[in-house]
């Protein structure tokens, strides 16, 4: 269980609030965890059980069927999730998606998709990444441009979390191709449009149980209304809300270290060799000792990095270093603790060794390390 005791930022109401999410997830979630890994995807079950317990979307006005919270709330359930060693797409909607339409979309747009988003009926994707762009999203070369009342649109995109199953999808694209970054709009597209195709599950080394899918656009035909925030801003709307994403994935990251370092622990108080456990070893005291104190810095900075977010003076430069930071950690701990493992640590039947494989993308998705680098160094 992950102890947050020590830690200031959360109130009374917040570790209520934990306490109902882990009875859920022990519940729903982790008696299912080998089957969504299995299968590639928390399935729709799964969503609208979270959704009904309310941990979906927490931060959704009440008007549009929210509970009307802050991002604490978000963060534990980030934090439950990823301890409990689940890729669930719930993270990407709950952080990323809904503010998207909270945000930046109309009346009739948030009335139309949040209650369900909240409930999750409606799963959501953002897509931004392309076969040839990565980090780089001002080369997008995925179009949608003006015909009448529509917006035709052409392209595709990989890397898609929640694409196979999502409902909506939040498009990067370029309503202006001349106009560089000033030229890329957020459209909406609903599932079942004509020429939007879903393709295959991509198989990935990790993170299995969250479905990651490529997406094509063959002169797919949206109304203008579908249009989130103004045409021509939405690398500016991308980038307002890149710190929190961000910071999410710096929340998972150092949740998964923590599992990853308890495991470790347990491990080894447990393992015998020559005559004594694992533990006894001097060199596995110190490594743990290292590995905690390491940890013990982590949560006080992402603690720090937490109440400056909710306050609303986090910035793109100290999200960044954020999320570099803890998804290094991430890396680091996963690493050190599945060698205290031994052999074992690369048996799939231990928790460890799923805890190293989804740990390895947090250092790529959201920018990758090199990328928060760049950011961090264009501030000195």
């Amino acid at each position: 269980m992950l102890k947050t005791a020590n830690r200031s930022i959360f109130s009374e109401d917040h570790e209520i609030f934990r306490d109902s999410v882990r009875k859920f997830f022990d519940a729903a979630l982790i008696p299912n965890l080998d089957r969504f890994e299995e299968e590639g995807l928390c399935d729709r079950a799964f969503w609208k059980a979270s959704g009904e317990a309310g941990i979906v979307c927490p931060t959704v006005p009440e008007a549009y069927g929210g509970l009307g919270l802050n991002f604490l709330f978000n963060t534990v359930i980030t934090e439950e999730i990823s301890y409990a060693g689940s890729s669930s797409g719930i993270v990407l909607q709950n952080d990323v998606c809904a503010d998207y339409l909270v945000h930046f979309g109309t009346e009739e747009q948030k009335t139309r998709w949040l209650p369900g988003m909240v409930s999750g009926d409606v799963i959501v994707a953002i897509a931004m990444t392309e076969p040839g762009t990565g980090s780089d999203l001002q080369s997008i070369r995925t179009t949608a441009l003006r015909d009448g009342d529509d917006y035709v649109i052409n392209g595709s995109k990989t890397y898609i979390t929640n694409g196979i199953q999502a409902d909506l999808v939040i498009l990067v694209a370029k309503t202006d191709p001349t106009a560089g970054g000033k030229g890329i709009s957020l459209i909406l597209v609903e599932a079942g449009r004509e020429g939007f195709e879903k393709g295959r599950k991509l198989d990935k080394i990790g993170q299995r149980s969250g479905d990651t899918a490529e997406l094509f656009f063959n002169n797919v035909r949206v109304p203008v209304s579908n249009l989130l925030g103004q045409e021509g801003r939405g690398f500016a709307c991308l980038m307002n809300s890149l710190p929190q994403e961000r910071l999410s994935i710096a929340v998972l990251a150092q949740a998964g270290a923590q599992r990853a370092f308890d495991e470790a622990v347990s491990f080894t108080k447990d393992r015998k060799a020559f005559g004594k456990t694992v533990f006894d070893f001097q060199n596995t005291r110190f490594e743990l000792a290292d590995m905690a104190a390491r940890l013990q810095v982590g949560w006080a900075h992402l603690d720090w990095a937490i109440a400056r977010h909710v306050a609303g003076k986090l910035d793109a430069v100290e999200a960044s270093a954020a999320k570099l930071w803890h998804s290094e950690l991430q890396g680091e701990i996963c690493d050190r603790s599945l060698q205290l493992h031994g052999g074992a640590g690369y048996m799939n039947e231990y928790p460890i060794a799923r805890l190293w494989r989804d740990a390895r993308v947090s250092r790529i998705y959201g920018g990758t390390s090199e990328i928060m680098k760049e950011v961090i160094s264009r501030s000195l």
